[in-house]
């Protein structure tokens, strides 16, 4: 155990006659170590840019949010009432009236019996 556990520490399995066996393995583990970093490293990197794109949202959000309670308070009719009167323009007094047009039977006719007028 005591021998096993020395020649491990002087690596002598790098420089026996079937090292070129052990040297591979550890290429191969050294080669996927460094896929492995690379990987995380791009994991990262996606990661924060996930995060300054959700911050960007929520930004823009939050600023239609405040445009759009703007623009309701500029549709507002008093809003609009207070602009137009440094314009001269006040509101009406009397409501409107709803305008009722009368039709003659001929003018009931359907837009197909209306086009065979032109044939």
């Amino acid at each position: 155990m005591k021998n096993s556990i020395y020649s491990l520490l002087k690596a002598k399995f790098l420089v026996s006659d079937d090292a070129l066996k052990n040297w591979k393995f550890i290429v191969f583990l050294i080669f996927l170590a460094m896929i492995m970093i690379a990987n995380n490293h791009r994991y990262d990197a996606k990661n924060y840019k996930i995060t300054e794109l959700t911050n960007k949202v929520k930004e823009l959000r939050s600023e239609f949010v405040d445009r759009r309670s703007e623009l309701m308070k500029l549709k507002m009719e008093s809003t609009v009432a207070k602009k137009m009167e440094v314009r001269g323009i006040f509101p009406a007094d009397v409501p409107p009236t709803k305008i009722i047009v009368k039709t003659k039977k001929e003018d009931k006719k359907s837009f197909i019996d209306k086009l065979k007028i032109w044939q």
